[in-house]
């Protein structure tokens, strides 16, 4: 009996080999051990039917997943295991005829049984509990009809209980095996769908099967996170090495090399509480309802972001419903445009100036060769320091005094560089609209420069 236990334990953690068993000298005992064998075996092919019923209730006494299965299944069930019974028994009779017949039938057990999400478990028990009854039927018949043969049963238990174990094996490989194929198959579908999603490609109609395949809300609120320069692990999760604020879901899809990811945001305020009370003062009053609940929800997104230095990251604008997630793409991508070559995160709603830059590369270019093309007739050093200079004033919202701090020197150093640009370009930076010309030109130059 230990070399049925050791057997039966191998099952567990892997398949056993399907080969035959090597070949051994016989006694007298064994012949007739397997002559006793083959009586019985005969017997029980001729009660089949009666043996099926009884291991179909057994399994729905004690196999929950097969109960389930069998409110809607009874028939396909009853089929499904008297055929395997048929061929395994079949086996201890002709071993080298039957052989092959027996592995197709519970290769495709265990290849249906992971179709339907039957747990692998619950299907070794029922081959166990089927080559139980088989080994207790065969000896029931023999102490029955033949009682004097009973004890040389003995001498084939092992050889019994190791069919049992090789099936167990086969039905385990071809249950991963099928699994396997599913996973793939699942996770192709749903790359597709997530790309067709991305693409603005995704039919309305299939809409709803996308959401329930890919765990999202067709009427959901979305933005989309664009990154670049950031290498997955080579053992990673499948996506960047990027960690959202508060362990947000994110659906990732990789373009290239631009990695995307679908972000749901939560429902947002009614539309009534965003509707002012009569009479009130609404042209002062802060920015309330839809849109300022999406602005707060995507800055706070974009402060906890986490990620290596010199990863790029664009952010969308908030976009109703699956069907507009191709466009916050296009939107995550401008903002991807937007962000400096050094690396950093660019919320599209923060930098709408700049996106329209990049959003339209030929006239960007067009308009920093327009103001800032006469920069070019200077020593080059010294047009980046005006260059600089012009940048630092207007990061500082036209404050000399800050400027020169952050450039180290005195407040009339910098009005003096920025009278000189408004003599060499003839624009005048108190005027508004040359104001934002400037500003838009000086977004181009660090853009769209090379």
């Amino acid at each position: 009996m230990p070399q049925v236990v050791r057997s039966r334990i191998r099952a567990l953690h892997g398949p056993p080999p399907v080969t035959p068993l090597p070949h051994r000298a016989r006694s007298l005992a064994d012949r007739e051990a397997v002559t006793v064998l083959h009586r019985a075996a005969r017997a029980l092919l001729e009660a089949l039917p009666e043996l099926t019923d009884r291991l179909v209730e057994a399994l729905r006494e004690q196999e929950p997943a097969y109960r389930a299965a069998m409110e809607t299944e009874h028939t396909e069930i009853w089929q499904e295991v008297h055929h395997s019974l048929r061929h395994n028994v079949a086996s201890l009779i002709q071993p080298r005829e039957s052989r092959e017949a027996a592995h197709r039938t519970s290769r495709w057990i265990g290849e249906s049984r992971a179709e339907q999400g039957v747990p692998l478990d619950a299907v070794m028990h029922a081959f166990r509990m089927g080559g139980a009854m088989v080994w207790q039927e065969l000896v029931d018949d023999t102490a029955r009809r033949h009682p004097e043969d009973t004890r040389l049963l003995v001498h084939v238990a092992a050889d019994v209980w190791n069919f049992v174990d090789e099936h167990c094996g086969v039905v385990a490989e071809a249950y991963r095996q099928a699994e396997r194929r599913l996973s793939w198959r699942r996770e192709n579908q749903q790359r597709l769908m997530t790309a067709a999603l991305l693409d603005g490609t995704a039919r309305i109609a299939d809409l709803p099967d996308a959401a329930a395949m890919l765990g999202l809300v067709v009427q959901g609120r979305y933005a989309v996170l664009a990154v670049a320069g950031a290498r997955r692990a080579p053992h990673g999760t499948g996506h960047p090495p990027l960690t959202l604020a508060g362990g947000a879901p994110a659906l990732w899809h990789s373009a290239g090399d631009v990695e995307l990811a679908v972000l749901p945001l939560g429902r947002g305020p009614v539309a009534a509480e965003a509707e002012p009370q009569s009479g009130g003062d609404t042209e002062n009053a802060p920015a309330t309802g839809p849109a300022a609940a999406s602005d707060g929800e995507l800055a706070a997104l974009a402060a906890g972001l986490t990620a290596p230095q010199g990863t790029r990251i664009g952010i969308s604008s908030v976009v109703e419903g699956l069907a507009s997630v191709g466009d916050a793409r296009r939107l995550a991508e401008t903002a991807l445009r937007a962000c400096p070559a050094s690396g950093g995160t660019v919320l599209l709603d923060e930098h709408l100036p700049t996106a329209l830059v990049v959003s339209s590369p030929g006239l960007g270019t067009a308009l920093a060769g327009r103001v800032l093309g006469p920069l070019d007739r200077l020593d080059p050093a010294d047009r980046d320091v005006i260059i600089e200079t012009l940048t630092a004033w207007l990061d500082s919202d036209g404050s000399a005094q800050r400027a020169g701090a952050k450039l180290y020197c005195h407040r009339n150093t910098v009005l003096n560089r920025l009278r000189r640009f408004e003599q060499m370009t003839g624009r005048c930076l108190t005027r508004p609209s040359d104001a934002v010309e400037v500003s838009l030109a000086l977004a181009a130059r660090r853009l769209l420069a090379g």
